[in-house]
């Protein structure tokens, strides 16, 4: 998520822990190219939790993992530090929870698009995830849908009605009503004529 800095330099996941501490800029970098991204507006902040809630009742039911939400460092290699929006995880033990032992990377990736970071989401985050056999939804307010990208895929599955997720060990499957979603987030306001239009 982020803009890319126009350097030469090459960012190593070090580098960004040394940044200093800002609470209104995110860090990350990706195949050592620095991303910055500004604080996110109200629409995205509300996705991330209405998508954190229902990922992570779901996973909690059918265990099969835990829900996190960024600030959260995915560590791919040394040059690639990346924090998805939400992100789910394999189920963890004590040694985890502990700090004795890292964490496992996430199988699903969830990355809410804003203007300023669409680019580096999509070009950028989106590759690497799949790369690394990490599944990434990319969730366009404006356009009201869900990108999904699995890691074998040159095309995403647009999902503009349902999205159906069934991760391994889970004995049902998340069935997404993506418009309800949608409405969820951004709300409606009356048309005049007897309807409804969901807020941009």
């Amino acid at each position: 998520m982020g803009m890319p800095i126009a350097h030469e330099r090459r960012w190593s996941v070090e580098d960004v822990w040394a940044l200093p501490d800002d609470p209104h800029q995110r860090y990350e970098t990706v195949d050592g190219e620095l991303l910055v991204s500004p604080m996110p507006r109200f629409a995205h902040q509300r996705a991330v939790a209405e998508l954190g809630l229902m990922l992570g009742a779901y996973v909690k039911r059918q265990r099969v993992g835990e829900m996190m939400f960024s600030p959260y460092d995915v560590v791919l290699d040394p040059f690639t530090l990346m924090q998805p929006d939400v992100l789910v995880i394999a189920p963890v033990g004590l040694d985890v929870v502990r700090g004795r032992v890292a964490p496992p990377p996430p199988y699903l990736a969830v990355e809410v698009l804003s203007p300023s970071t669409a680019r580096a989401d999509r070009l950028r985050k989106r590759p690497r995830y799949q790369r690394a056999a990490i599944e990434c939804w990319l969730i366009d307010l404006d356009s009201q849908l869900i990108e999904r990208w699995t890691p074998d895929v040159d095309r995403p599955e647009i999902c503009a009605d349902r999205l159906v997720w069934h991760p391994p060990g889970a004995v049902e499957p998340l069935d997404v009503d993506v418009a309800a979603l949608m409405l969820a987030i951004l709300g409606a306001d009356n048309d005049g004529a007897g309807g409804t239009t969901v807020r941009p």
